[in-house]
C-alpha cells in the first residue's frame, strides 16, 4: 500500500519525537534524502517541528497532530 502525505508526515513526527538527526528520519521513514528535506521544510514552517543545530524534534502541536492522525487511522481501519 503506497503511503500518503499524511501517513509520511506523521511518520516523521514519531521518529523526530525524541530528537533525530535528518539522516536518522531518512532511515527510519524509508524515505531518501530529497523527499526529506521537502517534508521538514513543510513541518518546520507548519509548526509541527522545530530544528536546532543538527537535531529536528516534534513540536506539542505535532505531537497532537500524531495523536489525531492515529486516532483517525485506527477508526477508518474499523470501516475497512
Amino acid at each position: 500500500m503506497r503511503r500518503n502525505n499524511l501517513d509520511i508526515s506523521a511518520e516523521i513526527l514519531q521518529v523526530a519525537q525524541e530528537g533525530a538527526k535528518k539522516t536518522q528520519i531518512v532511515y527510519k521513514a524509508n524515505l531518501n534524502f530529497l523527499i526529506v528535506k521537502k517534508y521538514l521544510n513543510n513541518l518546520i514552517e507548519k509548526d509541527l517541528m522545530s530544528k536546532n543545530d543538527t537535531y529536528y524534534y516534534t513540536t506539542d502541536k505535532g505531537k497532537d497532530f500524531i495523536r489525531s492522525y492515529q486516532n483517525f487511522s485506527s477508526r477508518m481501519g474499523n470501516i475497512a
